[in-house]
């Protein structure tokens, strides 16, 4: 995200900066269309910042551009060609696992408001609400499921394993925990479900239905499921953030209706241009038609909104970043993907017959630039600001119920806090931008003090509780209100530490049970600490193969602790052992998180912090850092000499807390951003 605000920064409007807009934009032609990808890509900042691409632009059933950029591998100086670089187009493969419901659905076969279970009888669901998960819920991501994101362990090279659609599905199949239909969460296992409803429904493996049925009409010849040795020479060669080359992996299940389609950027062309012609690619030849004119509309209306300024979703497709003052179009259908080295888009405009292929072998910034800059240039009509009605803000008192911490529904380490200010603006803290105000311009929507980005609330009925969708730090889902912390017995409200521990306990990392102690002043162990910091930050460990260490086989938290090293959070004590039960210092707490935030952040930042007290050497840096963010409670001291962190002192309970809700809120980069700026004025005065 950092990389997108520096991209922007510098980069926006390449083209339209350049040339003289009217008040419709820039008539998208051939001509203009071409200009556009050249000034976009030849732009210093954009090529720092991308690999390879390759774009296809359509209009009015007619191809206007279709070109590669860069390299589809380094060291070969190979180039992206668009008709035969393979590109792993990730969850824009959801798009057509849409399409081929819709099919189903034109033959009878499939009601999409019918329970899920009526075609998937044997899916052993657990449901405790008295509504159903329809098809139609699975498709807008609003079944209620719990999240169900690929595991580390289902990444792997071994392409000769294969683990089918429905042994995955039977092996992994997430609960219902909220009420169908009621919250938007972006759901990957929502839509293998999908893909194995197509399967089940229509008796045919869902990679061959997609070939037989969508990809052959289209003459999409390239496109596919299955990483053969045909395919994996023209894959191009994905990059992570750093542009190393990322190793060729496959993801379980083997076939992947939520995100694993190969395909190119021509045959992405021929099915933009076959949706926009209303399902056919050659209107006179029916042949080359796989969905009805209806079917296509069907798929054109968002279903799922938090407020009339931001839909959701579509059958297949979503709304993607908001435009200042102006939210998200309805005429605006996308549909992102991202996958280790790669970011893709399909983006789709009906009403102007345009479409936008978009695809990157590094997961960048430049896709939402990309999107920003063209529709500004060609399409403004769809980005201008709303004129909003008049509205006269509810007072402090009525907006009380906002407050309190939020958590995202899919990225449970994502956590908000929204306070009631007292002239009755809201203001909301996260871990990527830190406090921002927001002003009431409608009933329970809200506009930010940033980029002028909306922010809506939505009362969840069933519990009491509010959803909440912002714009920054994850657009695509709700977050969650908490629930009201009931305290512990042993923790008196007037305690210093109180306010973090309640703030825990609302949003789940205690238990909500006024009748509990919490023993604040105990100590932590070292295995305790790992998976409270692992816990906070969403990750669930899966059981590894073997252990690292020599002492932690057989200890409850074993799986944490190896997840932890394989990360490099932790490294024992230099004798094979890890010491899981012994407790831990503060010192040691900084010590792991600085060895994670020690790839982000130059040791060379925190060299002025001043230390009092006695810290290890092997700490000093991790100590310094915690000081700098803030990563601490109320025990900090701050003396002549420096600041205490009380390095060596055993680490209790109440500080831990204190510790974990920092690390949830705490800009660590924008306290980063201020301190250099500090540095670079005090270096230039």
């Amino acid at each position: 995200m950092l990389i997108t605000a520096l991209v922007f920064s510098s980069a926006a409007h390449v083209f339209a900066s350049e040339t003289e807009q009217n008040a419709q934009g820039i008539a998208l032609d051939e001509t203009t269309a071409a200009a556009f990808l050249d000034a976009f890509f030849s732009s210093d900042t954009v090529s720092r910042f991308h690999i390879g691409a390759a774009v296809t632009i359509v209009k009015g059933g007619e191809i206007l551009a279709q070109q590669g950029f860069g390299y589809a591998d380094i060291a070969d100086q190979t180039a992206v060609d668009p008709e035969h670089t393979l590109f792993r187009i990730a969850s824009v493969s959801k798009t057509f696992t849409a399409v081929a419901v819709m099919q189903l659905v034109e033959q009878g076969k499939i009601d999409l408001h019918e329970d899920i279970l009526t075609y998937l009888p044997g899916l052993n669901l657990v449901n405790p609400f008295d509504k159903p998960v329809t098809v139609a819920d699975l498709l807008t991501h609003r079944s209620g499921l719990e999240v169900r994101d690929p595991e580390t362990s289902d990444i792997h090279t071994d392409f000769d394993y294969y683990i089918s659609i429905e042994d995955y599905v039977a092996e992994r199949l997430p609960p219902v925990v909220r009420e169908p239909g009621t919250a938007y969460m972006y759901d990957n296992f929502g839509y293998l479900l999908l893909g194995l409803l197509v399967q089940e429904v229509s008796g045919e493996p869902y990679e061959e239905y997609m070939a037989k049925h969508v990809f052959e009409p289209l003459g999409m010849e390239s496109t596919g499921y299955l990483l053969t040795d045909e395919a994996l020479e023209r894959l191009v060669t994905g990059y992570d953030l750093s542009f190393q080359p990322v190793e060729p992996y496959v993801i379980n299940p083997t076939v992947m209706p939520h995100g694993g389609m190969l395909s190119t950027a021509e045959d992405m062309g021929k099915f933009m241009i076959a949706f926009l012609n209303g399902g056919a690619l050659d209107p006179d030849d029916e042949n080359t038609r796989i969905l009805s004119e209806q079917s296509v509309e069907e798929m054109t209306v968002y279903r799922s909104f938090i407020h009339p300024l931001l839909p959701n979703t579509t059958y297949g497709f979503e709304a993607y970043i908001q435009f200042p003052m102006a939210g998200v179009s309805e005429a605006i259908l996308t549909k992102a993907g991202d996958v280790p080295g790669n970011s893709s888009m399909l983006l789709l405009l009906p009403e102007e017959r345009v479409g936008v292929f978009m695809t990157f072998n590094t997961q960048t910034g430049l896709r939402d630039l990309f999107y920003l800059d063209f529709l500004n240039t060609f399409f403004p009509q769809y980005v201008q600001p709303v004129e909003l009605e008049a509205f006269e803000p509810y007072p402090p008192e009525q907006l009380a119920g906002l407050s309190g911490y939020y958590t995202d529904l899919r990225l449970s380490g994502i956590v908000y806090k929204v306070d009631v200010a007292g002239d009755g603006t809201l203001v909301i803290t996260d871990a990527k931008l830190g406090p921002r105000q927001l002003t009431q311009v409608g009933d329970r929507l809200f506009i930010d003090q940033i980029a002028s980005y909306f922010t809506a609330f939505h009362l969840d009925e069933s519990s009491g509780r509010f959803y909440m969708k912002e714009p920054y730090v994850n657009p695509l889902g709700y977050a969650r209100q908490g629930e009201i912390p009931q305290g512990f017995a042993d923790i008196a409200p007037d305690n210093a530490y109180a306010p973090f521990i309640y703030a825990l306990q609302s949003i789940g990392i205690y238990p909500n049970d006024a009748s509990q102690n919490f023993a604040p002043e105990e100590g932590i162990t070292r295995a305790e600490l790992v998976y409270d910091l692992l816990r906070i930050s969403g990750v669930k460990a899966p059981e590894p193969d073997q252990y690292s260490f020599q002492d932690i086989a057989g200890h409850p938290l074993a799986a944490y602790i190896q997840f932890a090293h394989d990360m490099g959070m932790v490294k024992g004590d230099g004798t094979g052992n890890f010491l899981p039960d012994r407790l831990a210092t503060r010192q040691e707490v900084a010590a792991m998180i600085w060895q994670v935030y020690s790839a982000l952040y130059p040791t060379e930042l925190f060299a002025d912090v001043p230390l009092a007290g006695e810290v290890a050497s092997w700490a000093n840096n991790a100590v310094k850092m915690m000081v700098t963010f803030g990563y601490h409670g109320p025990e900090l001291a701050w003396t002549e000499n420096g600041a205490d962190f009380q390095a060596q002192k055993t680490l209790t309970r109440q500080e831990a807390a204190a510790i974990y809700h920092q690390l949830m809120l705490q800009p660590a980069d924008v306290i980063i951003a201020q301190l250099m700026q500090q540095q670079a004025q005090a270096a230039n005065p």
